[in-house]
């Protein structure tokens, strides 16, 4: 850690959540959130930005879930992806449900649009029952209008209460795992408003300026709020709200948490998939080989190792480089093109090797390289693991089905 953070003012105490094997507050690292911008039914789409997010740096991404199909589209998600998803609730509690049937990690709910008490109760019953940790997300554009007329608008203390009154609602359920955000879009009342919650709760705080906008300025206002207030120790989850694809959020939190010396910089990204149920090899154990191996070498490279070659490929096409199982082989491929096939033994090994070229040489001379036979073989392994694992190694459709089903008595 740099000896910038000793400079800061020390971070306040707060209890610790856990999402998805993530820790938060209780002095565990700053960690940086981002959220997706595609249509969460469209899988494919969305698991590619999400790994795209992790390699930029993101340690929680965030997917809408307004409808049934987005629901389906989380239970197809969750399993394939690299890191824990939170599932992002306006108005309605059924799709609160619907993200916890299909296994989402943590939730995400406005008390300014879900309203009922009642319903309230009952997804944070569930999520207790599940041990999903919710995070209470208030935004002083969408405060409850009996809140927004006691106190003349959109104040600390209106955003505070806001906060408050929700986890009544869940402390009467004995649900205790959650983190705060109050949220607003001018820099001044989101540093308050913060300030007073960091005074009122000993809950972590998810920090970001809301609706910032484009880059730069909102780059610069999203810095001047979520800076402030980690300097003054208060904060322990990140987010850039910017009107730009995610990847620059992602990247912008860690660059900022980096400068802070709040996060070791590094020169090596590597993200690994879960090891669903498609995995070939033991994924942890060879990305743990292959962090060791190139951290030695120092490449400034974003590298992926992944499970399976039905999926890997293309969920990973951002990473610069990386490997992927499949029939005791590793497919080895760079920006999701298949350029090497190698024996399962030696997967980690040529993966070195071709990183090394890759930094030495560059993308285009590396994919000019490639082997010409080695995206047909690829493809052959491809659909003979699709015929033999068959269509739903992850086992889905229960999931799916459920969620159909409560959406129909709903």
């Amino acid at each position: 850690m740099e000896h910038s953070s000793a400079l800061i003012t020390p971070r306040r105490p707060t209890r610790r959540i856990t999402l998805g094997g993530v820790p938060i507050g209780d002095n565990a690292p700053v960690t940086v959130q981002s959220m997706t911008t595609t249509k969460t039914a469209d899988v494919d789409g969305t698991l590619a930005q999400i790994y795209a997010l992790a390699a930029a740096g993101a340690d929680i991404v965030r997917c809408t879930c307004n409808e049934e199909a987005a629901a389906i589209g989380l239970a197809q998600i969750v399993p394939r992806s690299p890191v824990p998803i939170v599932a992002d609730i306006h108005f309605h509690h059924e799709m609160a449900l619907a993200a916890l049937e299909a296994g989402v990690q943590g939730l995400r709910l406005n008390p300014g649009n879900l309203r009922k008490e009642a319903e309230i109760k009952q997804v944070a019953a569930e999520a207790r029952d599940r041990g999903v940790p919710i995070r209470i997300g208030v935004n002083a554009g969408s405060l409850h209008p009996d809140i927004y007329a006691k106190y003349g608008g959109a104040t600390p203390e209106a955003l505070v209460e806001s906060a408050k009154n929700e986890l009544h609602f869940f402390e009467e359920v004995d649900f205790e795992d959650v983190k705060i955000s109050v949220k607003a879009s001018s820099v001044a009342l989101m540093i308050a408003a913060y300030r007073l919650a960091s005074e009122t709760f000993d809950h972590p705080l998810h920090l970001g300026v809301t609706e910032a906008g484009p880059p730069p300025a909102g780059l610069v206002k999203g810095t001047a709020g979520i800076a402030t207030l980690l300097a003054e120790g208060i904060g322990d989850t990140i987010r850039f709200s910017l009107t730009a694809d995610p990847v620059e959020e992602a990247r912008a939190g860690r660059q900022l948490l980096e400068s802070l010396g709040l996060r070791e910089r590094k020169g090596l990204d590597l993200i690994a998939c879960p090891s669903c149920g498609r995995a070939q090899v033991d994924v942890i154990a060879v990305a743990k080989e292959a962090q060791e191996a190139l951290e030695k070498l120092n490449l400034p490279i974003q590298v992926a190792v992944m499970g399976c070659v039905v999926n890997g490929p293309g969920e990973a096409r951002e990473a610069d480089i990386g490997i992927a199982a499949g029939k005791k082989k590793g497919h080895l491929f760079i920006r999701g093109k298949i350029v090497r096939v190698v024996p399962e033994e030696g997967m980690v090994a040529a993966l070195v090797e071709e990183a090394e070229r890759l930094v030495a040489e560059g993308v285009e001379a590396r994919l000019a390289a490639a082997d010409e036979s080695a995206e047909a073989e690829a493809e052959a392994d491809r659909q003979e693991l699709l015929v033999s694992g068959g269509e739903d190694p992850n086992h889905t459709k229960q999931k799916i089905e459920i969620i159909k089903r409560h959406h129909e008595d709903g």
